[in-house]
């Protein structure tokens, strides 16, 4: 390297000196054809976009609504906090699956997980009489031991995550109705919301609404429909949106601004690739393994303690239904690709058409329909996009 270009790395280029110069002409014509510098247009950035498709299909489903059910009541206060629920329990799920997904892994006993982890907070409070917060704290171990578990199988066997995890779907959907039959003679165990209401910890985090003083003010200002006996006729904020809430935000802040989340995103999309630059590809699955068992773990106990029971059956396919919304969002099947933000979009499709399809006249046995041709379009124009990002590279 020359000493001019030590002091001046990038020096200032220089016009040729003749200004017919062909060459001069044709190295400027080479540098603004130069697709690397090509000013993108606003929407082929946003059709780029991973959540693109999912926040089309948002838009879609409530014009559908709007018009069809609009005079109903499900934009009514009360109706948005029925459907927004059912979104943010599946967004919870939903978000955990995404970022396993991204990371090019499955998780199939998301939904007996739930299930497992319901039985974990009810038996021993009902029936061993242990304090419920120290129950939930048993039930969270308990599942991120098992996830742990999970992706440490998947990493040291090097078998498909989807045959390992299916395989814990049936030992942990078992167990859940051995264990519940064997201690409570029942495949329901009730009580635990009466228990749940007495603990401050259970009810202050994960039972019932939050900001119950405002909407009482709102219901005194006219402004929150109010009841016969002074109650709003919404108390408040499910707690449980205000958690799908939460974990949606810091998950999108780890993708999107960390170095845990680049490895992610690595690891996704070339394991081999990523290890051999220093990722720790093994750590990164194993947590992610560890966080979908926390987010089935945390929608059992908010569903244990809100509706008062847990049952067996909790959590039936609501792995393929998190896989499901994680795919209308925009993640890829075969990782390196996605997005949380889509992934919650997804979530909220299934809910708006769920109970959606309740206000209207349609049979509501068409839902499951409906939830197959999002699925499908979601894949093809995933598919789409990926063919896209891979001829443009």
């Amino acid at each position: 390297m020359g000493v001019a270009n030590l002091f001046h790395p990038h020096p200032r280029k220089q016009p040729p000196s003749d200004p017919k110069d062909p060459l001069g002409q044709a190295a400027a014509t080479s540098s603004a054809a130069d697709e690397r510098v090509r000013q993108e247009s606003w929407f082929r950035h946003l059709l780029n976009r991973p959540e693109f498709a999912a926040l089309a299909g948002t838009a879609m489903v409530f014009i559908v609504f709007g018009v069809s059910a609009g005079n109903s009541g499900m934009f009514n206060l009360d109706g948005i906090m029925n459907w927004s629920q059912v979104a943010a329990y599946l967004g919870l799920i939903s978000v955990g699956a995404c970022v396993l997904m991204i990371a090019g892994e499955f998780d199939l006993s998301i939904g007996s997980m739930i299930g497992f982890a319901g039985m974990m907070v009810a038996l021993p409070t009902m029936y061993f009489h242990w304090p419920i917060w120290l129950a939930i704290v048993f039930a969270f171990a308990g599942s991120m031991l098992l996830g742990a578990f999970n992706g440490y199988l998947v990493m040291r066997t090097r078998l498909p995550s989807f045959i390992v995890t299916l395989a814990f779907l049936f030992i942990l959907r078992g167990l859940t109705l051995a264990l519940s039959v064997m201690f409570a003679d029942r495949t329901i165990i009730s009580g635990v919301g009466d228990v749940a209401k007495q603990d401050w910890l259970a009810h202050t985090l994960f039972q019932g609404v939050a900001f119950r003083d405002l909407f009482l003010w709102l219901g005194h200002m006219g402004l929150v429909k109010m009841l016969d006996n002074g109650v709003p006729l919404v108390p408040g904020i499910p707690k449980v949106l205000l958690w799908w809430l939460a974990l949606a935000i810091v998950c999108a802040f780890v993708l999107a601004k960390t170095r845990f989340g680049n490895w992610i995103f690595a690891v996704g999309g070339d394991a081999n690739a990523a290890k051999n630059v220093g990722v720790p590809v093994r750590r990164v699955k194993i947590s992610l393994f560890v966080l979908t068992a926390f987010c089935s773990c945390l929608y059992a106990v908010l569903q244990v303690c809100d509706i008062g029971s847990a049952a067996a059956d909790r959590g039936l396919q609501a792995e393929f239904e998190a896989i499901i919304a994680a795919v209308i969002g925009g993640t890829l099947l075969t990782g390196g690709y996605g997005s949380v933000v889509g992934a919650c979009f997804g979530a909220l499709i299934f809910g708006v058409v769920q109970i959606g399809i309740t206000y209207t006249n349609v049979d509501s046995d068409w839902f499951r329909v409906f939830l197959g041709v999002m699925l499908l379009f979601a894949v093809l124009f995933n598919h789409y996009v990926r063919s896209r990002v891979a001829a443009s590279r």
